[in-house]
């Protein structure tokens, strides 16, 4: 096959035999992922992936067929199979990340009151991998560890965006911008509220997950410098009033560097 080379000379990566089927398949186990116990819909799969019906179908089908999916006889929909699970006990070494972060976010829960969130990135989409819950009476239980969404739809997944080059998180936007509709946003809401991030220095999200309640977050970023996660506070909205917003964020920014730091350290 013949070399192909841009205009400045550098040679363009060709792609591989199969490539775009095994990512097909990939982003249709990412949506099954999101569904949790609950699963989803083959018209849900068709609407998140842009792929066409027969597509999907046969995607989802061979899926089952490997065990890495599975339908439900009640609800028709589709979850993530159990032979997933089995296979992710092959390793069980836990993430770098999470276990430097674990000590700050039980010590910033302790000090703040409020659930408190550690979101990681993943490929397109934002992952919740620990919760904290803290003191105050009243928890705003937003999300669930194992959540994943879109980058873009959460206060944790607009900060990572904020962090990334204006370029690298409008290319992200654009390939979640289908997706979007499912959570009742758009592309051009989402750019705003990164742009906004960006001035900020934090992540606001006045309307959260849960009405009543908002949410910031600050975002964490890796040994090399690419934001790799983000952590959240979710609480009722009179607990993230103008004058506590400005305690909290500083908080959660003295965390998030902490972390950074004991990464860092740990490498």
């Amino acid at each position: 096959m013949a070399e192909r080379r841009s205009a400045s000379g550098r040679e363009i990566p060709q792609p591989r035999p199969g490539a775009q089927a095994i990512r097909r398949a990939l982003s249709v186990l990412r949506i099954l992922a999101a569904g949790r116990e609950e699963g989803v819909r083959l018209s849900e799969v068709v609407q998140s992936t842009a792929l066409t019906r027969p597509t999907v179908h046969r995607i989802v089908h061979v899926l089952v067929e490997e065990g890495i999916a599975e339908r439900s006889d009640k609800s028709g929909r589709y979850v993530i199979g159990r032979q997933v699970s089995e296979l992710a006990l092959a390793r069980q070494s836990r993430s770098p990340l999470l276990v430097a972060a674990e000590p700050y976010l039980a010590k910033v829960s302790a000090q703040l009151g409020d659930t408190l969130f550690l979101t990681v990135r993943t490929g397109l989409d934002t992952l919740c991998v620990a919760r904290r819950i803290g003191s105050y009476p009243i928890q705003v239980l937003s999300i669930e560890v194992g959540a994943r969404r879109p980058l873009g739809v959460s206060s944790a997944g607009v900060a990572i965006l904020a962090a990334l080059p204006a370029p690298d998180a409008r290319k992200i936007v654009a390939a979640n911008q289908v997706r979007f509709k499912a959570y009742r946003t758009s592309m051009p809401a989402v750019l705003g509220q990164i742009q906004a991030a960006r001035r900020r220095g934090y992540e606001l999200r006045d309307i959260g997950l849960v009405p009543g309640t908002k949410s910031l977050s600050a975002w964490i970023r890796g040994p090399d410098g690419a934001p790799a996660a983000a952590i959240t506070i979710s609480a009722v909205r009179h607990r993230l009033n103008p004058r506590r917003e400005a305690e909290v964020a500083e908080t959660l920014l003295d965390a998030a560097h902490t972390v950074e730091r004991a990464i860092a350290a740990a490498k």
